[in-house]
Parts: structure tokens; sequence; C-alpha cells
């Protein structure tokens, strides 16, 4: 099985000192445990890109014949305050891209802006407030796509402090689990053919 992990700075695995605890390994280990094949997993990510930077610059960077690319992006996009119609406008592009190099294309949702713990209380709300916006119109560009699914943050929560890295921003390795989790549940319980398919 192939899969292929692109984004921003939680595709790169910030926030854990070693690949093995970042998200497209455990992801990769998860589907590994639960389809009994070899899993070969690439990432390609930068830390503070946009989507914007993702279709310009790093969507190239990923190869084809995967069978689940997964895309992680959105919380540069919310600091930058990007409109959600530019949003839309790139991630059309991208997950387009993605879905003529994968049998399917996963789009995690904006992470829950309201319970990062180094954002002040007032601060947390109103990007949660952008990063919905953007929810919305990513639901909306997901929907009107066959083997695309755009999957919410609201399957992370509740995120308790051990969420997070030390820095208290990005996840660390306990996130990143939760985050991987997420994704091959919903393969399992949506794509089982993929998974049962897949060589």
């Amino acid at each position: 099985m192939r899969i292929g992990v692109l984004g921003e700075s939680t595709a790169a695995g910030c926030g854990v000192e070693t690949q093995a605890e970042a998200f497209p390994a455990l992801l990769a280990g998860m589907l590994a445990g639960r389809t009994g094949r070899t899993v070969a997993w690439q990432v390609v990510g930068e830390y503070g890109a946009t989507l914007r930077r993702v279709r310009h610059r790093l969507m190239p960077g990923l190869g084809g014949d995967l069978d689940v690319a997964t895309l992680l992006v959105g919380v540069n996009d919310v600091l930058v305050r990007r409109s959600p119609q530019e949003w839309a406008d790139d991630l059309e592009v991208v997950v387009d891209h993605l879905a003529g190099q994968a049998e399917h294309v996963v789009v995690a949702g904006t992470p829950p802006f309201a319970s990062v713990p180094s954002l002040p209380g007032v601060l947390g709300r109103f990007l949660a407030e952008q990063a919905a916006a953007l929810d919305v119109a990513s639901r909306r560009v997901c929907a009107e796509r066959e083997r695309v699914t755009w999957i919410g943050a609201e399957a992370l929560l509740p995120m308790e402090p051990e969420f997070f890295a030390r820095d208290g921003f990005h996840p660390g390795a306990v996130g990143y689990r939760r985050w991987a989790e997420a994704i091959a549940d919903h393969l399992a319980d949506h794509r089982g053919d993929l998974l049962s398919e897949a060589v």
C-alpha cells in the first residue's frame, strides 16, 4: 500500500523529535496493522506553508500511484487571513491534482484554535471563526468530488494538554497519534474496499 502526506508543519512533523512519532509514519503503521500489508509512505511538508505555497511549490514533489493522499493544511491560511474564496480556489486545484495521483484523497479540517493552549482565549475564538469559514468551503469542494473526503477536527476533541507539543501549538506525539487514528478509522469505516484491495 502506498500513502502520501502533503501540507504544512503538521505534515512535516513539527512538534515531535522523530518521524516515527509524526503523523505520516503513524498513519502508515496503523494502516499496516489493519490490512496486514506493507505500507510505504512519503511526505512533502514545509513549516509555515499556506495552501497557495502547497499548490505552487510543494504539490509537484509528491509522487503518484498512491492509494491514499492526505492533505494537512489550513493553520497558516487562517493566520494570514486568506478568504474562503481564495482558499477554495487553491483547494480545488490541489485536490484535483491529488485525485489524479491517488485512489482516495483525505482533506483534514483546520484544527480547533479555541483549544490551542498557546493562544489567548479571545484570539483563539477569533481564529476559530476564521477556520470555520475555511472548513465550510472545504466541505463543499470535497463533496463535489468522488473519492475525496473531508474530515473535520471534531474527531480530535476533546484536546487535552497532552495532545500538544511543548510549544503549546503543534501536536505532540499523543496529538499526532489521535489524528492518525481518526484518519485510519475513517478509511476503515468508509473505504474498506480501498484497504482490502490495496496492494
